[in-house]
């Protein structure tokens, strides 16, 4: 049966929440050297096993994501979140004592097909939650990731220099496993038997969501705009320390800096100035600052000529994390209570989709534009070995503007329909 939650248990889902970026930070400084260890080969052989590992993790949460998604709206959301927190650290310990790659790969597998940890976790908010409240409480959801993203290249770079790449590893596990202990105590259920749902797999896929999440106006434009917000966000993890090194000629240790700032900057922003500026300004507007905000950054970190430029920057982009709080908010409104969790593995899908395109998209149109070997410049032009003829590392910058922009389109699309409500009423 459901009961109301304890602080406990919003603790724990906090908890998990940054747990999980911890891990995914812990991975970025280590994960090389691990690489290079087990199939002895060089740092560009590592570079290019690093781009499949996070196809592949992409891929399987893409698949995965709307099945435990529609499982939870069926069983219930604290057994997929606790079966989903022990496949997170049972995967981290497989990395660990990994003696080859292919393990590497099926551990990757394996918790792309579980990471349903987030997911599931705005399922629980949407539960708990009475619908003024759920932007703001999204947002927090966005300040566990933002805290993880400030401790996890910490833990990776101090634990990898100090005991070896795959210390960080044995370190997330067991913070996997006290939390899945901490959990299975003070967790209990909060989607109610009358809000339950039987489980179709014609709805267990991305495809099928949206087609059943069409029957509500103002989903898939919403769900576009989404789409093409987190295609464009691909472009700080795929090419940013590459842009940092190749711009500014940053060291590892700033870069780390910039990135521990980062995530600084997104939790203060989502975990607190959105519980504020939500609320105040409303859903439409705040998703529209954000957007906005998010277009002229790109366009400003493209251009920028000096280092200590980007901290400034970095400021007023975590503005941008207004978007994706306020649109989860308005989603979550437009469905019933027994779909909360189809709707949370649909969103997580859509990241899932915009992770397998966007870094080798945004990987490949740095290169483009600053290929090593042209063989001369003039001025800021260089002529390159491809033909570009065009030296910009800020290109994929450029390209995140632009896509930001068209996201404007369905969101205005959206926005007009919510304004217009349609008397249509659509099945569970």
């Amino acid at each position: 049966m459901a009961r109301k939650p304890g602080k406990n248990a919003l603790l724990f889902i906090f908890i998990t929440v940054m747990l999980n970026m911890i891990g995914f930070g812990v991975i970025m400084p280590v994960m090389p050297d691990l690489i290079m260890a087990v199939t002895g080969e060089g740092l560009a052989h590592a570079a290019q096993w690093g781009g499949f590992l996070s196809f592949v993790y992409a891929l399987m949460q893409f698949i995965m994501m709307p099945i435990v998604g529609g499982l939870s709206d069926r069983f219930g959301r604290r057994p997929v979140i606790l079966t989903s927190l022990a496949a997170y650290s049972f995967d981290f310990f497989i990395m660990a004592i990994a003696p080859v790659i292919g393990l590497i790969v099926a551990a990757r597998l394996f918790a792309g097909a579980f990471a349903a940890t987030f997911s599931t976790a705005n399922a629980y908010i949407a539960d708990i939650s009475p619908p003024e409240k759920r932007a703001a409480n999204f947002g927090l959801m966005g300040a566990a990731f933002g805290l993880g993203f400030i401790i996890g290249p910490g833990i990776g770079g101090i634990l990898g220099e100090n005991f070896g790449p795959r210390a960080p590893f044995f370190f997330v596990a067991a913070l996997g496993a006290i939390n899945f202990v901490y959990g299975f105590f003070v967790l209990p259920e909060t989607l109610s038997d009358e809000n339950r749902r039987p489980f179709e797999w014609r709805r267990a896929n991305a495809l099928g969501n949206f087609k059943q999440f069409a029957q509500y106006p103002v989903m898939l434009p919403i769900a576009g705009a989404i789409f093409l917000y987190q295609l464009a966000h691909w472009t700080f993890p795929s090419v940013w320390s590459y842009f940092a090194i190749e711009r500014f000629q940053w060291s590892k240790e700033s870069i780390g800096w910039s990135l521990m700032f980062v995530g600084l900057m997104a939790a203060i922003v989502q975990g607190g100035l959105t519980r504020i500026i939500i609320p105040k300004i409303g859903e439409r507007k705040a998703a529209l600052t954000g957007v906005s905000i998010a277009i002229a950054t790109y366009v400003a970190f493209a251009f920028a000529s000096e280092g200590w430029m980007i901290y400034g920057l970095i400021t007023i982009s975590a503005l941008a994390g207004l978007t994706l709080p306020a649109l989860q908010g308005i989603m979550s409104r437009t469905i019933p209570p027994n779909a909360q969790g189809e709707l949370q593995g649909a969103v997580a899908s859509i990241a899932s989709l915009s992770m397998i395109i966007g870094p080798p998209l945004m990987t490949q149109i740095f290169a483009a534009f600053s290929a090593p070997n042209a063989p001369y410049a003039i001025g800021n032009v260089m002529i390159l070995a491809n033909g570009i003829g065009v030296y910009l590392p800020g290109a994929p910058f450029l390209l995140a503007a632009l896509l930001t922009l068209f996201a404007f389109i369905p969101l205005i699309i959206a926005f007009r329909r919510i304004a217009r409500p349609r008397a249509d009423t659509a099945p569970a």
